[in-house]
């Protein structure tokens, strides 16, 4: 038996990058997964092939996100795990001095709002099935600063931390356990497409990993699974760095 044999998750931003890998992933541990995202033939292709089942769902939308956790109680029976996961990193959001305010609106409602929706939706659902585990997108940028700023994302991803914390405490006693997934960069399409886009600029993060590299799609999928996990139990409220390091490191070795 898989770690997560007999649970239900929903898996938003579930057809992508680090949402595809962490698919597989609770699926390969026993879990009945429900994605969720607004790439409905990604979303359908990736729910067949893990025998899931898909929900089109526009994570800013209120009655889209109620919506989703009805549909997900109705076909699974209850909901013990929420990976809210879904988010973006549009290329107009950039330093404080560029990005317009219609950016930073766009990338708040995506990132946090939807959080906040997904925690106030689906926790209630959680609280019904006697406890389980909640599991939100933050970032390393969450801790750290960064001269090459995405201003809007690095603040929705403070905000994602704070509201994590605050989550974990008011509920821990309730079972159900809140932590805040802090990936440091991760080799997907958003990353190659810096790379690709502009060298100098990624390579400038790449030197501050003292692993040397960047993360892989299905390493922070492994932590969403533990933290998902009866092995994560006495935890909740944390800020769990999966980083290469990162927010350790001063000088990297050579």
């Amino acid at each position: 038996m898989g770690r997560l044999e007999g649970k239900v998750a929903v898996i938003t931003g579930a057809a992508s990058g680090i949402g595809k890998a962490s698919v597989r992933r609770f699926a390969a541990d026993g879990a009945t997964v429900v994605l969720a995202d607004v790439d409905v033939d990604g979303g359908r292709a990736l729910a067949e092939e893990v025998s899931g089942v898909f929900v089109a769902t526009d994570v800013t939308d209120p009655a889209g996100v109620q919506s989703l956790y009805e549909t997900a109680t109705t076909a699974c029976g209850g909901l013990d795990i929420l990976f809210n996961n879904a988010g973006i990193s549009p290329p107009d959001d950039d330093s404080i001095l560029e990005t317009e305010l219609e950016a930073w609106r766009r990338v708040q409602e995506v990132n946090l709002t939807s959080v906040y929706l997904c925690c106030k939706y689906g926790i209630p659902h959680l609280l019904a099935r006697g406890g389980g585990s909640v599991i939100n997108t933050a970032s390393f940028v969450a801790v750290l600063g960064a001269a090459t700023s995405q201003i809007s994302y690095t603040a929705s991803k403070g905000g994602v931390l704070s509201m994590s914390r605050e989550l974990g405490v008011q509920f821990g006693r309730q079972g159900v356990r809140v932590n805040a997934l802090c990936p440091g960069p991760v080799n997907t399409p958003l990353l190659q497409e810096l790379f690709a886009k502009d060298p100098e600029r990624a390579a400038r993060r790449l030197v501050h990993i003292p692993m040397g590299r960047f993360g892989e799609p299905e390493e922070i999928a492994a932590a969403a699974a533990f933290l998902a996990s009866d092995d994560a139990s006495f935890i909740t409220a944390s800020t769990f760095l999966v980083d290469g390091g990162i927010h350790a490191a001063y000088v990297t070795p050579l």
